[in-house]
């Protein structure tokens, strides 16, 4: 993402849930740590960064433990991308909802 994200440049990340699932199955990663860093990019960008994520918390409640972990956990990395953007729009049925 560093690499990426150069000034004058537009970066569309696509998606935050499958990166934190690719970050949640592997071995011997810090789940805190990872996010902080993605974090750390997202803020240091002179790009403008585009975010992507399923909505993942507005369903039933996962059936097993993987699954709810894995919901929460995307929901804290949600909140945590929207409190530090500039806009959030949440997509819902092709419509353009203004968060923030």
């Amino acid at each position: 993402l560093r690499r990426q994200c150069a000034a004058q440049r537009l970066v569309v990340v696509d998606c935050l849930t499958l990166w934190l699932s690719n970050v949640m199955l592997r071995e011997n990663l810090d789940l805190a740590v990872e996010c902080d860093a993605l974090l750390d990019a997202l803020r240091g960008s002179p790009a403008t960064v585009i975010a992507v994520s399923n909505e993942v918390g507005c369903g039933i409640v996962p059936e097993n433990e993987l699954a709810r972990r894995f919901r929460d956990e995307a929901g804290r990395l949600n909140a945590r991308i929207a409190a530090a953007s500039d806009e959030v729009y949440w997509m819902v049925f092709g419509c353009a909802l203004h968060v923030k």
